[in-house]
Order: structure tokens, then C-alpha cells, then sequence
């Protein structure tokens, strides 16, 4: 099997998985719309957040249901991963033109050492970052190393309203987080 076809074949995989994961469970047809690489989910088909906790890489804890109430962004991502790289200071800008308005981002550094991700976040992230060597809290987001970097984006009622399997860019993320902080909470 080519190269190609197998990542063609991950890649509709990934979006099955994530489109799966936007649905209640009915036979009913579902309001996710996917390109392949980007699933977004209307409010009342959004799947809930898995549990989420972990080390801080700069000490401390970090659990993603204290933060209900804000969108919260999560970026998978790695040192080693030249993607990630290319994407931190769109995220960075983001994270700075929108966390007055109730967003929070956070950071999830999968499959490296504490020391390589600490010295890649230094002066391009602001935000915090979980510590997941073993990738167990990405693959609690069906999130496998191998579809580094990757970017969820939690509704403020903690529910999955966009998941992006690629490196993404302040033009195309800073949208995506202003329309979720703009909607209501469900549970309001």
C-alpha cells in the first residue's frame, strides 16, 4: 500500500472518528460538517468533553472542567513536530486577541521530554501546557501522535464544537473562537 493511500485512508478514518464524536448516538442524521481535517459541530449535536487533567509543565495541575464557563482551545502538540512550530505564534496571537472575551487556551505536549517542550514554549506560548509524554489525554480526544499538531475548541458548557487534525493559522482560528465565545451556554 502507497504512502499516500494510507494516509488517505488514516485521514478518512480520523474524520469518521470525529464526526462520531459530534453525534448523540441516534440513527438520526447529524449537523457535524467535516472537510476531511475539520469537524464542526452545532450546538445541540456536540459531544462532551472527555476528563482532562494533568501536570503543568511549569509545575502545578491543570483540569479542563474548572475552566466551564469559557471556550477553552486545546493544542496538541509537540518539540519535535515542525507544525507546531509553524502554528505557535498564530496560536499565541489568538490566544491574545480573544481572552478577554472568556477563552482560555491550553497546551497539551505529547510524546517528548519535559525539557524540550519547555524550552520550545519559551517566548511562544503564554498559556499553559499539560505534560502528556505517553499521549493519554490526546488519545481521550481520539487524538493519535501521529496527527500532530491537532486543535479542539470547547463551547463554554465544556462540549466539542471544533476539532482541527492540522496546523491552523490566527486568520482561520481567530474566527472559529469568537463565534463559539459568542454563543450562549446551554446551561443558562
Amino acid at each position: 500500500m502507497t504512502s499516500r493511500r494510507w494516509t488517505a485512508g488514516l485521514l478518512a478514518t480520523v474524520a469518521a472518528v470525529a464526526l462520531a464524536g459530534c453525534s448523540s448516538g441516534g440513527g438520526e442524521e447529524k449537523s457535524c460538517t467535516s472537510d476531511g481535517l475539520t469537524v464542526t459541530c452545532a450546538p445541540d449535536q456536540r459531544s462532551k468533553t472527555p476528563k482532562m487533567s494533568g501536570d503543568l509543565l511549569t509545575g502545578g495541575r491543570y483540569d479542563v472542567s474548572e475552566a466551564r464557563g469559557q471556550v477553552v482551545v486545546v493544542n496538541f502538540w509537540g518539540s519535535w513536530c515542525a507544525p507546531c512550530r509553524a502554528e505557535a505564534d498564530d496560536l499565541e496571537a489568538t490566544y491574545q486577541a480573544t481572552k478577554a472575551s472568556g477563552v482560555a487556551f491550553l497546551g497539551v505536549n505529547v510524546q517528548d521530554s519535559r525539557d524540550k517542550a519547555i524550552a520550545f514554549e519559551q517566548g511562544r506560548a503564554t498559556y499553559p501546557s499539560i505534560f502528556d509524554p505517553s499521549s493519554r489525554q490526546a488519545l481521550n480526544f481520539d487524538i493519535p501522535p501521529n496527527t500532530t499538531p491537532a486543535t479542539v475548541v470547547l463551547d463554554r458548557d465544556g462540549r466539542i464544537a471544533v476539532v482541527i487534525r492540522r496546523a491552523v493559522t490566527q486568520d482561520e482560528l481567530k474566527p472559529i473562537v469568537e463565534r463559539i465565545a459568542a454563543e450562549k451556554p446551554a446551561s443558562n
